[in-house]
């Protein structure tokens, strides 16, 4: 995969700032990428994410999406052969993330995983969440009415059997539950060009990729992507 439109662009209204110091390497990325001749697809007004989500729903075979972004374990689907490759404390060390992983972890399907994260809360997308629902409740709130909607519906009816205080939070935080899961949620339909996703297996442009490599020091890191490269594929 690679960088899909610009970090810090909108998705459906919902902004995400990237840091200043990643804005500046996305250029050298994208040129690296190039003289590697490694397939990279962006789109206007999209995060990768999307640029993700949309090119595992039209796969035909198994998935492995490798990430460090658990808002992708919704797209997790056994029955498709699409897993996440989830680092823990580097490449060296993840997690294979199935539908029964997420399941066991967090107490909810894959499908609901976007829920799970908005009325939890998440610091890493800037989300919240929602007064007093930490991970355990916000489970245990999905498994009773189904989804966010379903919560959601249950606070607004004074016959459920929520309490009065998470009545009271859930209405609170009406405003923020309308837009953060367009901040979690994955596009899955954007009109993507088809590319051949095969990865090189010898660099297309060795010279201007050797300037890139002495002009920004990449030095350890290209030479480890070159041997990947090389080495035979691992099915």
């Amino acid at each position: 995969d690679s960088p899909g439109g610009q970090p810090g662009e909108q998705r459906d209204g919902a902004a995400e700032e990237a840091p200043d110091t990643l804005l500046a390497q996305v250029p050298v990325i994208h040129e690296v990428l190039d003289a590697l001749g490694i397939a990279r697809l962006g789109a206007a007004d999209h995060e990768a994410d999307d640029v993700i989500g949309t090119l595992t729903r039209r796969a035909d075979r198994p998935v492995l999406v490798v990430t460090g972004d658990r808002d992708l374990f919704q797209l997790v689907d056994d029955e498709r052969g699409v897993r996440v490759l989830y680092p823990r404390r580097g490449v060296g060390d993840c997690d294979v993330v199935t539908e029964a992983l997420i399941r066991e972890r967090y107490g909810v399907p894959a499908a609901r995983y976007t829920d799970l994260a908005v009325l939890r809360g998440d610091p890493s997308d800037g989300l919240p969440g929602v007064r007093g629902i930490g991970e355990k409740t916000a489970a245990q709130l999905l498994a009773e009415y189904g989804d966010l909607a379903g919560v959601r519906a249950a606070a607004e009816d004074p016959a459920s059997r929520l309490t009065p205080a998470r009545r009271r939070n859930l209405l609170a935080a009406a405003d923020y539950l309308d837009v953060a899961p367009r901040v979690v949620g994955v596009v899955e339909d954007l009109p993507l060009p088809v590319l051949d996703p095969a990865p090189p297996t010898a660099p297309a442009d060795p010279t201007a990729l050797s300037a890139l490599a002495e002009r920004w020091g990449l030095g350890g890191s290209l030479r480890r992507l070159l041997a990947a490269l090389a080495a035979d594929p691992i099915d």
